[in-house]
This record gives structure tokens, C-alpha cells and sequence, in this order.
């Protein structure tokens, strides 16, 4: 039997929810890939690096010395995550916890996807004569050099190379970890923004396909932000208590994005806080918890109004996975639920996978799958024109020694 790898897979969203790390145990090869998640933990970021990250993030407010310093402290930041997780991996082997006895404290890689800074899909990028681009900041030589390992990162332009918008990326993924013969499957993630993975029963990687659906946890975030100076609305509280503001959720509902085919892919230039700036602006006389309550409907419907128009037609779906901050806003999971009758709506967690860490692990996989050279992408998302081996490698800055 093959020598099972270990590893630890590091993921920023757009949500800015914290730096999330996973200590994952790797065997096997292609479809036949195993991901056992060992342990995990999500380290919240402070309000004034989230600060400067949005800042970093739109043409008016960001310069190229913030984001080339914002590069190397994302780095060690990253560096101090896997160390914290590496601390606590320690401790609890100490006491005995049967998962991580076999670990013996050595990486064989880290896998980082790295924060997003800006996002060029193919159709933005062309309209307004730009090249096809994408930008995930945090150096991974910190990484490298800290933890004496490898680091497989920016996974995302090999497939722009490709002709693909590099995202969504997680299908791959997905499709390792959820595949039933019997069902056909939605994996629905709830970051910052929406993406599904279509996934029939049975399937294999041609049949699989995916798309961002819209805006995911971003605009409720920032809204909660400004209004409540709140970084989220815990079990969707506070949406729960407001009303509909019919006028929003037309405009909401208008937005070109809706009706856009895949494949596509979308990011905070469209949804980020300047967008939600605007509506909050523009409906200020408005309770904030009404407009709570219809951000949270708009996600909603957003996610549902995609399956309606470019997967129901072509599939019944027997099931809908969960994933993502978005698994605990149980508000959202009730109005997605209205939405869909006749649809099973689960979380990660009805199939004993962590909603929390399920992007981590998906990154650890995507590492995994460069280092064995395995194809990455699935151009049925992304656009691309075929499949390709993705991400870069950082080595191990020191030498082995050899006796």
C-alpha cells in the first residue's frame, strides 16, 4: 500500500471570516483519492487587517506598496496558523486522541490558497479591455521556510492559462468527496459569494460542472458591518426579524449577473462593499433589519433562480450539500428551503464533514493532486479549454541531506 502523505490546507474567502487550516492524511491517486481530516482550526482576523484587505481590494483606495507589504504579512500570518494548528496536533496527541496518533509532527506539503485580492473572469476582462487575470496575495515563502516543506499555492492561473476564469476550483474536489452512485447532488458553498457544483449520480469528471451563483455571505457581512458592527448575523438572527423591502429585492433581483450562462464566476468587484455601500445608501431610511432580512432573501434567491434556470432543466436534483460559513445562517438555509420544495437541503455536517474546514481540505486535495501530477480543474467550471495539472511549487528552501 502506498505511504499515506500528510498535510495542511490553508483558506482565505472573500468573507474574510478568518485563516482557515486543515491537517488532512492523503492517500491514493485520481478519483480513487482519500482525504481524512485530522484536524482543524480557523484563526478570526483583526478588524484592521480586514480593513486594509477591502482597502487593498478596489482601484480607488488600494497602491502597490500596501498590497506588496499586505503580501508578506498575509505570509506570516499564514505561517503562525499552521503553527498554532501544528501546536494544538501535538497537544492532543499527547493526550492520547486516536486520529492523529500515527503524525509524527513533519509536513510533506502545505497547500495555500491564498487571500483574494482581485478577480478578472473572462468576460469582465475583455469587456473592459484587460487581460483575463486573477491576484491571491500571501507570499507562501514564510510558509516554506518556517515549516521546512513544500508549498503548492496560486492554483487559480494555470487555468486562466487554459482559458478558464480559475474559479470555482473546488469541483475536483467535490467530486472525490461526494460522489454517490445513486443521487444526483448540488454541493452548494456559501462564502463571500455562491458557487454550486453539479454533480449526477455516478459521475464521472466530464459530467461534472459548476458555476459562482452570486453573492454568498458578502453583502449580508458587509451590511452587518455598517449597521450593527457586527461581522456576521449569528444563525441569522436579526434577518429573521425584519420584513421584506420589496423595492430592494426588485433591484436585487434585476442585477445582469442573474442571467449570465455559465460557465462564470464572480467575486467582491461586483457584490464587495462598495456595491452594498451604494444600496445602503440608497434605501437608508429603511429599518436595518429589513435590510438584513432581504439581503439574506436575495442570497436565497439567487442560489435557487441559478438551479431554476441552467440545472433544472437539464437534471432533477435529489439533494442539496451545504457548505460554507452560509451552513450556519439558519435563516438563509430556511429561505433557500421556500424556495425549493421537493428539494432535500443538507449541511456538510448531516454527512459528517465540517462545513467550516470543507475549503481547506479541498485546497490540501489540490495540492495533492499537483504534487502527483493529477489534473486540477474541470474545464466544464472554469471555461478552460482542457484539463491541466495546476499550481505552483515553492520549494522547501532547505537542502536534504543525504548520508
Amino acid at each position: 500500500m502506498a505511504q499515506s502523505l500528510y498535510a495542511v490546507g490553508l483558506m482565505t474567502g472573500t468573507s474574510l471570516d478568518g485563516i482557515d487550516a486543515a491537517l488532512v492524511k492523503l492517500s491514493g491517486k485520481g478519483l480513487a483519492t482519500k482525504c481524512e481530516l485530522l484536524y482543524f482550526i480557523s484563526q478570526p482576523l483583526e478588524r484592521d487587517l480586514k480593513t486594509r484587505i477591502h482597502q487593498e481590494c478596489h482601484n480607488e483606495s488600494s497602491t502597490v506598496a500596501g498590497i506588496c507589504s499586505l503580501n508578506m504579512e498575509l505570509g506570516q500570518l499564514y505561517a503562525d496558523t499552521v503553527s498554532a494548528l501544528l501546536t494544538a496536533v501535538s497537544e492532543l496527541k499527547s493526550q492520547g486522541l486516536e486520529t492523529v496518533k500515527d503524525f509524527n509532527g513533519q509536513l510533506d506539503f502545505i497547500a495555500s490558497h491564498g487571500q483574494t485580492i482581485y478577480h478578472l473572469p473572462q468576460k469582465v476582462a475583455l469587456a473592459e479591455g484587460l487581460k483575463p487575470s486573477t491576484l491571491q496575495i500571501g507570499d507562501p515563502s514564510l510558509l516554506a521556510y518556517h515549516h521546512q516543506t513544500d508549498v503548492y499555492f496560486n492554483f487559480r492561473m494555470m487555468d486562466i492559462a487554459a482559458g478558464g476564469d480559475g474559479a470555482p476550483l473546488v469541483p475536483l474536489t467535490e467530486l472525490i468527496l461526494y460522489r454517490d452512485f445513486e443521487k444526483n447532488r448540488l454541493l452548494q458553498n456559501i462564502g463571500g459569494i455562491g458557487n454550486v457544483t453539479v454533480m449526477p449520480k455516478n459521475a464521472d469528471l466530464d459530467d461534472v460542472w459548476a458555476f459562482d451563483t452570486g453573492p454568498g455571505n458578502m453583502m449580508i457581512n458587509d451590511a452587518m458591518t455598517v449597521l450593527y458592527q457586527q461581522s456576521y448575523d449569528e444563525s441569522g438572527n436579526i434577518a429573521r426579524s425584519g420584513s421584506l423591502i420589496t423595492a430592494l429585492f426588485k433591484r436585487l433581483k434585476n442585477h445582469a449577473y442573474i442571467e449570465e450562462e455559465p460557465p462564470k464566476s464572480t467575486g467582491r468587484e461586483l457584490f464587495g462593499s462598495q456595491f452594498t455601500s451604494s444600496l445602503l445608501h440608497d434605501f437608508q431610511f429603511e429599518k436595518p433589519e429589513d435590510l438584513i432580512h432581504t439581503l439574506t432573501r436575495f442570497t436565497a434567491w439567487s442560489i435557487a433562480e441559478s438551479y431554476r434556470r441552467f440545472i433544472l432543466p437539464e437534471l432533477s436534483i435529489d439533494e442539496v450539500i451545504i457548505g460554507g460559513g452560509g451552513a450556519y445562517n439558519l435563516a438563509l438555509l430556511d429561505y433557500l428551503r421556500a424556495e425549493l420544495p421537493g428539494i432535500l437541503i443538507l449541511t456538510n455536517e448531516d454527512l459528517g464533514i465540517s462545513s467550516d474546514a470543507k475549503e481547506a481540505m479541498a485546497f490540501a486535495l489540490l495540492g495533492y493532486q499537483t504534487k502527483m501530477q493529477q489534473i486540477g480543474n474541470v474545464p466544464r467550471a472554469t471555461g478552460a479549454r482542457e484539463a491541466v495539472v495546476i499550481g505552483q511549487l515553492c520549494p522547501n528552501p532547505f537542502p536534504i541531506v543525504k548520508n
